[in-house]
């Protein structure tokens, strides 16, 4: 697999993230559903959003370990938070969590109305091999 890295300018490198990601050579390829703040017995957290974000990235690698993936593979991540100013105070976790395994990826973060029960962030991600 070869990733091709697409950055006209440069200040999406403070923010964690590139404009486009061009994949080529691909072996196989992971749609993650929406990992959230839910325990491995099927709780819902009603956590702070710091509690809620490690716990989604948690999942988050969980899912793609158990795939026989990994998190370096990212080419796709989309952010769903229903409070983006409770988020952003936190979001270097998530940066942290980007730059620990050297992902290069795509990201789009949207508001929404609401997520699963009490969920507050939610991380969907596109993995490739």
């Amino acid at each position: 697999m070869e990733k091709r890295i697409i950055n006209p300018w440069k200040w999406q490198d403070e923010r964690s993230y590139v404009q486009a990601v061009e994949v080529k050579n691909v072996e196989s390829t992971l749609y993650i559903s929406g990992q959230t703040a839910i325990t491995a017995d099927g709780i819902s957290s009603n956590a702070d959003m710091k509690s809620q974000i490690h716990l989604a990235l948690s999942n988050v690698e969980q899912v793609i370990s158990e795939a026989g993936y990994s998190p370096s593979g990212i080419a796709r991540f989309t952010i769903y938070t229903t409070n983006t100013a409770e988020l952003w105070p936190e979001f270097g976790i998530i940066q942290d969590w980007i730059a620990r395994h050297n992902i290069k990826t795509a990201v789009t973060m949207m508001e929404v109305k609401s997520l699963f029960e009490t969920v507050k962030v939610e991380f969907e991600a596109t993995v490739v091999r």
